[in-house]
């Protein structure tokens, strides 16, 4: 009997294939559309994941309480005074300074304003691992060197920075001096820091004569068996006590590498959040296009509905009938919404990737592509369920007496 009323529904559907695929449509859009946002949401999250993996946890920053890039409050600076007394507190393992300006790059006749980070190669396994990034192409900088800098990723491609790609031994100047490209550092993922020009310590100091031992902000490394949230907390109080400063009214903070993420992490969910309710909006446009739909077929075969009931169909036969077809029209409507959800997806993960933005790429998980399309399917069968419940109701001498 079942194998019946499904050859039944799917016969109807055929023999309306406009208004099927209309309705169909309503809920594609919304699939989509919500398909394409999980994606990009799930990649950002895998992106912090890995990221959280290779740069460590154990990671601390000391930073100006201001808005903005660090080092870029010009009232406030780590000193080497500072750094020094953070190092000697129990459970620090590591800790380095990092000079940072805005500057201006010039290559050929372009000129770029970009930011200037000054690095400490003593510490620059460490320094590369708190970036999870190292020198992709050509080789680091040396301790006291001058007229040498290594450029972030997007340097070395044409229209990215400059209209002409820099290669390894290239000059360029930074605030009027001449610096020769020893390195290139690999693929960050945002085109802000895959645009930065690294020098050493020594370079920084003498290109920026007020700079020296103010430091933009600071990272810090904490030991194994140390909490760094607890060891966050000790910093901040100690440091505050050394520089004199009334509790509340600290021009720093010192936040945890987990909270910087948890931030980054709770900034994107809330986008997601806000993204994904108005997609919804699309999903209960389709349920209320699927249920006039199904009101629709139920006034329609009215006629043909008492014929089955004169016949022996039971109302549980008549309710599986239009749940089936108002099920089915969703489940098809989502599987075409998953699909031009991930080539939209992919599409915007090239854009992304095209523009700098290399961290903004999709990812599928099995359970988000199946997820998507039940989801789909129970909202279309939801939506027939009050004409499917009218449907079955309806008295068979009424109904064959129906014109």
């Amino acid at each position: 009997m079942k194998t019946d009323e499904i050859k039944y529904s799917l016969q109807n559907l055929a023999h309306r294939k406009t208004r099927s695929l209309l309705t169909m449509l309503s809920i594609l859009i919304g699939v989509m559309a919500i398909f394409a946002l999980i994606s990009f949401g799930l990649g950002i999250r895998n992106y912090m994941d890995t990221l959280a993996e290779e740069a460590g946890a154990d990671k601390l920053f000391i930073q100006a309480r201001s808005v903005g890039v660090p080092g870029t409050d010009a009232n406030f600076f780590v000193s080497a005074d500072d750094i020094n007394f953070v190092s000697k507190i129990n459970g620090v393992d590591e800790i380095s300074g990092m000079y940072i300006r805005a500057g201006e790059v010039k290559f050929k006749k372009e000129k770029k304003f970009v930011f200037i980070a000054g690095t400490d190669i003593d510490k620059k396994e460490f320094v590369e691992k708190a970036f999870t990034v190292g020198v992709e192409k050509g080789r680091q900088l040396k301790k006291n060197e001058l007229g040498k800098v290594v450029l972030g990723y997007n340097y070395q491609f044409e229209d990215k920075i400059f209209s002409k790609a820099i290669k390894l031994g290239n000059k360029i100047e930074i605030n009027g001096n001449s610096y020769e490209v020893v390195g290139f550092y690999g693929l960050i993922g945002n085109p802000q820091d895959d645009s930065n020009a690294y020098l050493n310590y020594r370079s920084m100091e003498l290109l920026f004569e007020d700079i020296k031992d103010e430091f933009g902000w600071a990272m810090i490394g904490a030991d194994k068996n140390t909490d760094p949230e607890v060891l966050a907390e000790k910093i901040e109080e100690k440091l505050r006590k050394f520089k004199d400063q009334e509790e509340g009214k600290e021009d720093f903070f010192v936040q945890t590498f987990a909270d910087v993420l948890a931030t980054f992490g709770t900034i994107i969910n809330v986008l997601n959040g806000i993204l994904i309710l108005i997609a919804l909006i699309s999903i209960i446009v389709a349920s209320v296009n699927i249920m006039n739909t199904m009101y629709t077929a139920v006034l329609e075969r009215t006629k043909e509905i008492g014929i089955m009931k004169a016949i022996g169909a039971k109302n549980s036969d008549i309710l599986f009938i239009f749940i089936f077809e108002s099920g089915l029209l969703g489940m098809v409507g989502g599987i075409i919404g998953v699909i031009l959800g991930y080539l939209i997806s992919s599409a915007g993960g090239q854009i992304a990737a095209a523009s700098g933005f290399a961290m903004l790429q999709p990812v599928f998980p099995l359970y988000l592509i199946i997820g998507s399309i039940l989801f789909a399917f129970l909202v279309g069968a939801a939506s027939g369920i009050m004409p499917s419940i009218k449907a079955s109701k309806l008295n068979p001498v009424d109904s064959l007496r129906y014109e």
